[in-house]
């Protein structure tokens, strides 16, 4: 029998609630729910299957979400436990970034000193794995890529120096998607703040736009709602007289629409869903300005108008207008947007709504196609997983085949 992602939750949740002192009932009225509908969920019956409502227990409770969701997933298959084990080096490394940043005394290179354009060659491999969407090549590069930065840092002065920490901020934010899509938020976090750091000794207003769009990333992946509003609308204010201009620079723009998406998602899992459409629309507003052929790979956020369908999507599955979601952007040409991962995340996002539209079919054919792409990417999602238990629950009798592959290399058996 399967052991689907919602029925670990619930486990969880039922831990979470005695530890809290509460009863189902008490817990219930603090979620705007059911007795019953708490019972359910403890009980395997039902999923928790959007972030919204998982971020709605953990704040009830007052546990981690990452807790909650049982994270990290260790996968066997496509080299799971190969990416996992890069995690204590990159951690070293990101903990000597903010070592040297900060200024601190004693430190001493630890790697040959590294030529500038072999350090943006690697650089922009990570990105590109990244943007592929292979997490595990991601974790390989990485540790050696930070250490060299780091060795590099302490030794250079003045220009150099400069590119150096463009590379660092660049370097440490590939890191934090790679962080927090296996699991380690907390360490994402510290990523985050490393590509801070650099940005802050740079002070360039558009690095300093790009890292908080990747604040907001590692704040959304520890349900700090509140926190990665607040980020995206202070980094929205500094850019706003770049923005206001005549004739705004391409990347300013661009910026500013990838940031009014992190603040959409943060408001449909805050369950503001008037807010969050407001987000999706002025972020589409900027997507058009900058025409249909655009796409953000250099600051990392691919943003463009398929980029703000990839969002939508997301914001209708979680103030629960499915269908409002998938048709929001029209003409938006996903599968022409030129990131594995964005498609990836979009794929996963509508299966989502496609099973709740009824269609369930159709979603675990969307969902089988995403994996066939980007497996370890699909297999480690968390709305992956709940989605995929769910299906089982309920049964998908034209899909059994494909439905049981996703079970199976998902490791959701007992």
């Amino acid at each position: 029998m399967p052991r689907g992602n919602d029925e670990h939750i619930g486990a969880r949740v039922r831990i979470a609630r005695n530890a809290a002192g509460l009863t189902q009932t008490e817990m219930a009225g603090l979620l705007g729910r059911s007795e019953h509908w708490v019972q359910d969920v403890e009980a395997g019956r039902l999923a928790l299957d959007r972030y919204s409502l998982i971020t709605a227990v953990a704040e009830v409770t007052d546990v981690d979400v990452v807790w909650l969701l049982g994270q990290p997933y260790r996968l066997r298959d496509q080299a799971g436990p190969h990416a996992h084990t890069y995690i204590p080096a990159l951690r070293a490394g990101l903990r000597r970034s903010g070592l040297i940043l900060s200024g601190h005394p004693g430190l001493s290179p630890q790697a040959v000193v590294t030529d500038a354009r072999s350090l943006a060659a690697r650089a922009a491999e990570a990105n590109r794995a990244r943007q592929a969407a292979n997490l595990p090549k991601v974790a390989a590069l990485l540790p050696p890529l930070v250490e060299d930065l780091n060795s590099t840092l302490l030794v250079t002065e003045g220009p150099a120096r400069h590119e150096t920490l463009r590379l660092l901020v660049d370097a440490a934010r590939t890191a934090r998607m790679c962080l927090n899509q296996l699991g380690y938020p907390d360490l994402a976090w510290v990523a985050a703040e490393v590509a801070a750091g650099a940005a802050t000794e740079l002070d360039d207003p558009v690095v300093k736009a790009g890292v908080a769009w990747d604040r907001c990333g590692a704040l959304l992946h520890q349900a700090s709602l509140p926190e990665a509003l607040a980020v995206a609308d202070a980094a929205l204010a500094d850019l706003e007289p770049l923005a206001s201009g005549r004739a705004p620079n391409s990347k300013v723009l661009s910026l500013r629409g990838a940031l009014m998406l992190r603040a959409a998602i943060a408001a449909a899992r805050g369950h503001q869903a008037v807010e969050a459409w407001a987000r999706i629309d002025g972020a589409l507003e900027d997507a058009d300005r900058l025409g249909p052929k655009w796409h953000d790979l250099e600051q990392q956020t691919v943003f463009g108008r398929g980029t703000v369908a990839v969002h939508a999507a997301e914001v209708g599955v979680e103030v629960e207008q499915p269908d409002t979601g998938l048709k929001r952007v029209t003409n938006a040409a996903v599968e022409e947007v030129p990131s594995r991962e964005r498609r990836t995340h979009y794929q996963i996002d509508r299966a989502r709504a496609l099973k709740k539209l009824g269609k369930a079919p159709a979603a675990v054919t969307t969902l089988r196609a995403a994996a066939a792409g980007a497996p370890y990417y699909v297999h480690a999602d968390p709305m992956a997983r709940a989605l995929v238990s769910e299906l089982v629950r309920e049964g998908v009798p034209s899909q059994a085949s494909a439905l049981s592959s996703l079970v199976r290399r998902m490791e959701l058996l007992r």
